[in-house]
Formats: C-alpha cells, sequence, structure tokens
C-alpha cells in the first residue's frame, strides 16, 4: 500500500505558475502510474493529468494542456504538476493518485489510492 502526500498549493494571481509535489512512502512508487485530479467546491472529482509508470506515457485534460506539465521522479518518490498560466477556473483542492493497472488514465475510480489533497486557490 503506498501513502501520498500533496504539496505546494497556495493562493496565487492569476496568470502565476505554481508546482504541485506528491511525496509517495510505503510501497514502490514505480510499480504505480500516478494521476493529478482535482476538486472544486459543489462541483465533482475531475481528471487533470496522468503519468504512466516511467513517465514516458503522459495524459492531460483539454482544460490544463499546454499550461500544465505532469512529471515524476521515481529516484526521489514523487510525482509533480507544473502548472503555468493558471486561471481562476484552476481553484481546486489538487489530489494526487496511484493507479496499478492505468486501464483508464482519466477515471479517478480507476485509482487505488490517492491523497489528502492540496488547495490551490488563482485570484483574478
Amino acid at each position: 500500500q503506498v501513502h501520498l502526500v500533496e504539496s505546494g498549493g497556495g493562493l496565487v494571481l492569476a496568470g502565476a505558475s505554481l508546482r504541485l509535489s506528491c511525496a509517495a512512502s510505503g510501497g514502490t512508487f514505480s510499480s504505480y502510474a500516478m494521476g493529478w485530479f482535482r476538486q472544486a467546491p459543489g462541483k465533482e472529482r475531475e481528471f487533470v493529468a496522468a503519468a504512466s509508470w516511467s513517465g514516458s506515457r503522459t495524459y492531460y485534460s483539454d482544460s490544463v494542456k499546454g499550461r500544465f506539465t505532469i512529471s515524476r521522479d521515481n529516484a526521489k518518490n514523487t510525482l509533480y504538476l507544473q502548472m503555468n498560466s493558471l486561471k481562476p477556473e484552476d481553484t481546486a483542492v489538487y489530489y494526487c493518485a496511484a493507479d496499478i493497472a492505468f486501464a483508464r488514465p482519466n477515471a479517478a475510480g480507476g485509482y487505488d489510492y490517492w491523497g489528502q489533497g492540496t488547495q490551490v486557490t488563482v485570484s483574478s
């Protein structure tokens, strides 16, 4: 079982950048494909980005493509989400998640383990 802890959230102005980190422990990090999801108040959790076990394959939602970059460092057991050109509509709690099978990279239900989330707030 892997334990995930997100960090790096905060309050920024529109147009700014943030980098989220997700530190994994208690499991073999490279055995898990990883994803980032987010949930805004009153909305369902939505897919943001995902990376395969080595990070060679990545997937993005249309709303963040070209602005966000997912990456991972298996030697450091850490997943990252570089967020550029942030918009107020990016405001949400961001969660990282681990998936053994990676059958459905953009489906929250396909992930096995979740972190507690980190708040990102973008003001206009």
